[in-house]
């Protein structure tokens, strides 16, 4: 933590974030939440970085800071105002080892590898396979990626590529905005694994793990999402505060494919239990609602939730990591 430390004291944050040219930019995580996944990159003078989401440009400057004059640091993001501006404040503070490239950042920069550390601030579909062939052999890689085929439900990894295989050695809270093939004009929204969406009276969406089994007009998703606005039932979760990690882990590690998450609320997740017949979600602020008072969806979120709290709230890094190898790369589950 010391170098990432005395990093941040060096590059003026605010700077990148609020820059009197560009303004203020939404597309930045928490300092404090930056320097943790930087400390967990482990970066040293001299190395070869590839960071996949430039943002405002601070993460980059981190790490070029890191890198030092003997080191490299190439950065992409879909966003070519963001790459734009990022590499004129790098240019105005005299970085000449930083260069951000507007690229869809799945597939990586061959141009400039081997890497010795990559490092993502928003959260593909799976481990590109890609980005562990870009990687020197002991490199590493740490990025969020899902932990279940529905939104919001993440973990942030560390993974070690050795011989071509990649192996996760860390699991921490958190996760960042989905990648996506275009800039992402509404940040409130998923970018990926949205399977129906309302705009007026008011915005809500919904996901359902299992939308392979719907038809081709979500009327499953379509449905399921009008039982949880209208009518629902609503009842208090009598277990206290909800630890919303915690929550959201062991939903996506326990629930398979009858998993769903919705935002019925704005600026508030829910997650809980849905099948074509019913629906019951626990949202962030520990109300819970259901399609019906008697539904087979509310007694099965009940049954997890009581599951949950016999296991005492498990904390991500408290599972079993597991990738899947597939065609693309490498899909995460959890496992207890």
């Amino acid at each position: 933590m010391t170098a990432v430390v005395d990093a941040a004291d060096t590059v003026p944050e605010h700077h990148y974030t609020h820059h009197d040219g560009r303004g203020a930019t939404p597309h930045r995580s928490n300092p404090a939440v930056i320097h943790r996944e930087l400390t967990t990159l482990d970066v040293h003078p001299g190395m070869n970085v590839l960071e996949v989401g430039t943002g405002s440009g601070y993460s980059g400057a981190l790490l070029a800071e890191l890198v030092g004059p003997t080191g490299a640091v190439t950065s992409l993001d879909i966003d070519p105002y963001l790459v734009r501006w990022a590499n004129l404040i790098h240019h105005e503070r005299g970085l000449d080892h930083i260069r951000c490239h507007t690229a869809d950042g799945t597939a990586g920069f061959a141009d400039k590898a081997p890497y010795d550390r990559i490092v993502a601030w928003c959260t593909p579909p799976v481990l590109p396979k890609t980005w562990v062939d870009q990687v020197t052999d002991g490199g590493l890689i740490v990025t969020p990626l899902p932990i279940a085929p529905v939104p919001m439900t993440t973990a942030v990894v560390k993974v070690r590529v050795t011989g071509g295989r990649p192996r996760v050695e860390g699991v921490f809270t958190g996760g960042y905005t989905e990648a996506t093939g275009s800039p992402k004009e509404n940040l409130d929204l998923p970018g990926r694994w949205v399977d129906w969406e309302n705009r007026t009276p008011a915005p809500s969406w919904i996901s359902i793990a299992w939308r392979e089994h719907d038809d081709h007009l979500h009327t499953g998703a379509r449905t399921t999402l009008a039982r949880l606005l209208k009518d629902a039932h609503t009842e208090p979760y009598d277990g206290g505060e909800v630890d919303w990690p915690s929550w959201r882990t062991f939903a996506a590690a326990h629930a398979g494919p009858q998993l769903t998450v919705a935002g019925l609320t704005t600026g508030l997740l829910a997650i809980g239990h849905s099948t074509e017949a019913s629906a019951a979600v626990l949202q962030q602020d520990g109300t819970i609602l259901a399609d019906r008072p008697d539904s087979p969806s509310l007694t099965v979120l009940r049954d997890w939730l009581t599951a949950w709290e016999t296991a005492g709230r498990p904390a991500p890094d408290t599972y079993t990591p597991v990738l899947t190898p597939g065609a693309e790369g490498w899909d995460l589950r959890l496992t207890r």
